[in-house]
């Protein structure tokens, strides 16, 4: 304790003793050069910068642990949502089927990513997956557009794709998720694109620790008519009775719709359900990284601390042998 008096009073009193002249040409115990002086002031610095970083990781690692915290709670609120959406589009893959190896000429790529970040690389794994399917899926006779929902995929495709885009449609959950809302978000995507195939590319929510990149196929009626007549997975559809007055193209145009709809829906809570499982992983990971950091600074700090203890006592020492002898 006298110690750390006696250096506040040092510090307290620096500013008012003036600098000694230039004309000293012998240092001693007493008097220390401006080399040693220079010497003196980094090892005091360097207690305070390890003292800052510590105080700056500490706030860190608090941010970190209340980003998890909420990443949990929107977490258990989604996946009610989307466990019950997987009832909605089971029956369509029953009845119309998904033909991912379909060959088409119109073929339009929708990426479902999130407009934030810190989630691990669960948006870079959707870029990916709809880079390979657009090289895929590109020829001389076919044409492949994109269609993007969330800031993290508009941010790495419109550097290398710009000109394959066809709608960019951002901050999705802003608003809680419903099916009225992705219902009209579906019905602006089939308004304003010509497909064959809709290609719909999201992470498939499997635990907090796991997801699965997913591709559903939806066809167009067209398309699943042609399929239902040359047989194969579709062949079965000419065996369901129609009631009504509708006729085979019409009921054909109505499923379609509906299935993208219902899919849309399933895709878009499985990729915020996978991004929130994401992010508590990595802020988790995040916040045992801070804190094995805060023991590194911790045990550096103490160190450094008491080696200028040591340092200084035996300054002390030196000095009174001196003017003892």
């Amino acid at each position: 304790m006298a110690m750390a008096a006696l250096r506040r009073e040092g510090r307290r009193f620096a500013p008012l003793i003036s600098p000694r002249p230039i004309t000293a040409v012998r240092s001693s115990p007493l008097y220390p050069t401006l080399e040693d002086e220079g010497l003196l002031g980094v090892r005091h610095i360097s207690t305070q910068v390890v003292r800052n970083r510590m105080k700056s990781v500490k706030n860190i690692q608090k941010i970190t642990k209340a980003m998890k915290m909420v990443a949990a709670s929107k977490l258990r609120a989604i996946q009610t949502k989307t466990e019950n959406s997987r009832g909605l589009w089971q029956p369509f893959t029953a009845l119309l089927g998904d033909l991912p190896s379909a060959d088409v000429k119109k073929n339009v790529v929708v990426t479902i990513s999130s407009d934030k970040g810190l989630c691990g690389g669960i948006n870079s794994t959707s870029v990916k997956i709809s880079k390979g399917l657009h090289k895929l899926n590109s020829g001389p006779e076919k044409e492949t557009k994109y269609v993007i929902l969330g800031e993290k995929a508009k941010a790495q495709l419109v550097r290398d794709s710009k000109k394959d885009i066809e709608l960019i449609i951002t901050e999705l959950q802003k608003n809680p998720l419903n099916y009225t809302q992705v219902s009209v978000l579906a019905d602006e995507i089939l308004k304003n694109v010509e497909y064959d195939a809709l290609r719909i590319v999201f992470n498939k929510f499997q635990s907090v620790v796991s997801f699965v990149p997913t591709v559903s196929t939806v066809l167009s009626p067209e398309i699943v008519e042609r399929e239902a007549e040359s047989g194969g997975k579709l062949g079965d559809l000419d065996s369901y009775e129609v009631e009504g007055g509708e006729t085979k193209g019409e009921i054909l145009q109505n499923l379609a719709e509906f299935q993208f709809s219902c899919t849309m829906f399933n895709a878009v809570l499985e990729n915020a359900c996978s991004e929130q499982g994401a992010r508590m992983s990595a802020m988790d990971s995040s916040s045992r990284n801070a804190g094995d950091m805060l023991d590194r600074l911790t045990l550096t700090y103490n160190r450094t601390r008491q080696a200028s203890i040591t340092t200084e006592l035996i300054e002390i020492i030196s000095g009174a042998s001196a003017l003892e002898g």
